[in-house]
């Protein structure tokens, strides 16, 4: 007997489809509210996502962060934790993976991502120095102006349209970076922050061609280059895909090259490294190491388990090189490409190109009526969840904070509402939900009020803030 031939197939019928590189074991049960419920949860809220209970939510697309589902293997490993006060062998197969995958040569766990940026702010900014990077994060500035810095803003100017077609947004303007250093003096510069790939631009990577140009520069000026790790796996992807040279290069080959232009990372492994809690922090400066290694222990924990116990170690340790694979990332990368396509089709605004993580409705453009100062990325997010249960997060005014010296509001070019795919977790009908949810919104848009905020805290002011309607 004779089998179909797949590419003879593929033929046939004018396309080939892709799937997911794993199959589901275990469900978790979902459930939505009815519209009147939501109405109260989200009035009980403030208006605010994160300020919603999880039970109330049908699809939650809040964040990528610590939501993946952890594989077979990775739940095998968590009954492996070694839970030693000090010497873990846990700790030591994490340090092993990020040597391995990533290159650095000194590790330090951190309870998650915001730990490592804490630590690395400490350690490396002197009072008054500027920290220049790739678009701010909104914890990582924070933890950089607490330290005593400065931020500065040297992303390319294709990163503030959400409508250019650039396919490395996220690179760092080499001219602007060096007008600054010869501007302030390279003693003024606490290093150079860099995200593969940039979360605010929406998930929009770096090229191997500008962080090879970058180190050059670092190296001429003697300043020290650090990269925020987090999404790196996606951003390798891109590399992969859009830059001449590496379509036959391995994820992980591309990620230790991009890396190894670097003088050390920091990662919140609740993204890329597929856990649900935990990050780390690695350099190759010893004397750097040791403060970070005793800096940890005041923050942290010791520093062979850093907040964490001996089985998130574990799991973390496997998630790095599952997150390595090829299919993983393509697969990751397809379904938040699937949602995005189906939006384009209908002609709704959102970034392009479609990032690695998330696609980030422009709001802006969504809400054309309102004004900025009206939260329309926040209206965004309350609406689409009262149209269909689905948690999405601001990405605009309300995150980008206020001047501290001024006390107004910083204004950011991009008034964005992001829809976060966690890794592992929903399917394709997941998304053509959400596609609908969207569109439905969209129709509705011209009827639709602004927000006005009535509670702001001192930090980070999107995670509690409270709003009413206007």
């Amino acid at each position: 007997m004779s089998h179909p031939n797949p590419q003879t197939m593929g033929q046939q019928f004018g396309r080939r489809s892709w799937a997911e590189p794993w199959k589901i074991k275990m469900v978790e049960p979902l459930r939505m509210i009815s519209r009147d419920e939501r109405a109260r949860a989200l009035a009980e809220a403030g208006y605010n996502t994160f300020l919603l209970r999880s039970d109330d939510v049908y699809i939650d697309l809040l964040t990528d962060s610590g939501t993946s589902a952890m594989s077979d293997r990775q739940w095998a490993g968590m009954l492996l934790g070694d839970e030693a006060y000090a010497g873990s062998r846990n700790f030591y197969h994490l340090e092993e993976a990020i040597q391995h995958y990533y290159g650095y040569r000194y590790v330090v766990p951190t309870h998650q991502g915001r730990g490592a940026e804490h630590l690395i702010s400490q350690a490396a900014i002197r009072r008054g120095q500027f920290v220049p990077g790739n678009m701010y994060f909104t914890t990582t500035r924070l933890h950089q102006e607490l330290a005593g810095g400065i931020f500065a803003d040297v992303i390319i100017d294709e990163a503030h349209d959400p409508s250019s077609l650039h396919p490395f947004k996220g690179n760092i303007d080499l001219g602007k970076l060096e007008a600054l250093i010869r501007r302030e003096g390279a003693e003024k510069i606490a290093y150079v922050s860099l995200a593969g790939t940039v979360n605010m631009a929406g998930g929009q990577p770096v090229s191997m061609a500008n962080v090879r140009e970058l180190r050059a520069l670092c190296d001429r000026y003697g300043v020290r280059l650090f990269l925020d790790a987090t999404r790196m796996v996606e951003n390798a992807f891109f590399i992969q895909e859009r830059e001449p040279g590496y379509a036959e290069t391995p994820i992980a080959t591309i990620v230790k090259e991009f890396c190894g232009y670097t003088d050390g990372a920091w990662m919140s492994a609740k993204k890329d490294n597929l856990v649900n809690i935990g990050g780390w922090l690695a350099v190759n400066d010893e004397q750097l190491f040791e403060e970070l290694r005793n800096l940890v222990v005041v923050f942290e924990g010791l520093h062979t388990y850093g907040g964490l116990a001996g089985r998130d170690l574990e799991a973390m340790a496997i998630g790095i090189g599952e997150s390595m694979h090829d299919d993983h990332v393509r697969a990751r990368i397809g379904q938040v490409r699937y949602l995005g396509e189906l939006l384009t089709d209908w002609a709704i605004p959102i970034v392009q190109p479609v990032g690695g993580h998330a696609v980030f409705l422009d709001a802006r453009r969504f809400y054309a009526h309102l004004p900025q100062a009206q939260f329309p990325a926040q209206v965004l997010a309350a609406e689409l969840y009262l149209d269909s249960g689905i948690r999405s997060m601001e990405r605009g005014i309300a995150s980008a904070g206020r001047d501290p010296a001024t006390g107004d509001h910083y204004f950011p070019k991009l008034e964005l509402t992001r829809l976060t795919i966690p890794r592992r977790v929903y399917t394709q009908a997941h998304m053509d939900v959400v596609a609908e949810a969207v569109k439905a919104v969209y129709d509705a848009r011209e009827c639709t009020h602004g927000l006005r905020m009535v509670y702001e805290p001192k930090y980070l002011r999107f995670f509690q803030a409270r709003f009413e309607r206007l």
